[in-house]
């Protein structure tokens, strides 16, 4: 975020307040929400050093980000403050503070060797009602310093800052929400693989035992059968395996924030690729970034068509092919398997994950085609709008 405008002049008054709050509301991972925050409390407010502390409950700071300091600075610098002197009176005091020579507040203890100097300094706590969520800390107004030994802060910045802090708690209240939703959505994606994991794996693993007990029997009355039964447990063990390293694929966190969806999905098709007998395919062309949801909705649906597509249609190749369609994505995935009869899956009441699909492609604002039949492969098609 900058609170410049496009020919590189600086923005001022409401213009800049306007660019920070749409540059927070831009975000909803935590760690990116702090660093705007702090990156345009640093530039509205001209400071040559800016910080956000989130205190845990132990006495220290659950996320501490800065602003102005290099890494190799901040390196240097060492731990994570404790919540003690200006810190700790942001955090339990609602009044923000105005100083002249931080150094010189009775309450000041010191700073490591590395830490830079600083002097004038506003503070300020970010609010939630009665709690109080952390606190921007800025630091050397970039400004003559006042003849009468006072702060380079005005009563003005502070006005600012307060302003910039009321919409940072907003900011954080949601990206509090947005990451508790995604720690739901982990633990629904988590119980439906421990649903198939039992449906698919347990079930190969008690046919395994009965096999292995079956030959065991047999092996000294009938060694020819008992050399079959051995064949068939052989065989199912193979299948096990494979149902595994699937489910493993899908346990896996999706770096779709560092990595995006097509890295994601590139990834996890070489992945399944050395798991698998069956040639699998990508094809990446014309994406650009989505919203985050739709992102998600499409490596679901892929991850579950491969699943559908390796194990159930005997397919000897499958295709994924990603293509951005103006402002939006299509996603393919197209197998040489047996096919279906989409109409007879659902009389039968086996759906192969197509419900599924089709809710996750809905919830995205997105729809979901199914093209297949018996003998004829299957194409599994979504399309979202973008954002």
């Amino acid at each position: 975020m900058s609170s410049r405008s496009p020919d590189g002049s600086p923005r001022h008054g409401i213009e800049a307040v306007s660019a920070a709050v749409l540059a927070m509301s831009r975000h909803r991972e935590m760690r990116d929400v702090l660093h705007t925050i702090v990156t345009s409390a640093r530039e509205l407010l001209d400071a040559e050093y800016a910080a956000l502390g989130v205190p845990d409950d132990h006495g220290g700071f659950a996320q501490f980000v800065v602003d102005g300091v290099s890494d190799k600075e901040w390196k240097a610098i060492g731990p994570l403050p404790r919540q003690h002197g200006i810190l700790a009176a942001m955090l339990h005091d609602p009044a923000p503070q105005r100083l002249a020579d931080v150094r010189k507040d009775p309450r000041f203890g010191g700073w490591p060797k590395a830490h830079p100097e600083m002097s004038d300094f506003l503070g300020m706590p970010v609010v939630d009602g009665d709690e109080t969520l952390g606190a921007i800390f800025l630091a050397n107004k970039k400004c003559p310093k006042p003849q009468d030994g006072g702060c380079g802060f005005t009563e003005e910045d502070e006005a600012l800052l307060r302003t910039l802090a009321a919409h940072a708690a907003l900011a954080l209240t949601n990206a509090r929400l947005y990451e508790r939703s995604r720690e739901l959505t982990i633990a629904g994606e988590r119980a439906r693989i421990a649903h198939e994991l039992h449906d698919a794996v347990a079930q190969k693993l008690f046919s395994l035992r009965l096999t292995a007990q079956a030959a065991a029997a047999l092996v000294d009355r009938d060694p020819a059968r008992a050399k079959g039964e051995l064949k068939e447990v052989a065989r199912l063990a193979a299948e096990a395996a494979d149902e595994l390293r699937d489910v493993v694929v899908e346990l896996r966190p999706a770096e779709l924030d560092e990595d995006g969806l097509v890295a994601t999905l590139r990834t996890q098709t070489r992945v399944l690729a050395r798991a698998h007998s069956a040639r699998i395919g990508f094809r990446a062309r014309g994406m650009r970034a989505l919203p985050a949801a739709q992102e998600e909705a499409m490596l679901r649906v892929a991850q579950e068509a491969l699943h559908n597509a390796l194990r159930h249609s005997g397919a000897s190749g499958v295709d994924v092919r990603l293509e951005g369609r103006g402002k939006g994505a299509v996603l393919r995935v197209c197998d040489d398997g047996q096919g279906f009869d989409p109409s007879a899956v659902r009389r039968a009441g086996r759906h192969l994950g197509l419900v599924s699909m089709r809710d996750r492609a809905a919830g995205a604002g997105g729809r979901l085609t199914v093209d297949s039949a018996p003998g004829k492969g299957t194409v599994i098609e979504m399309e979202v709008p973008g954002g």
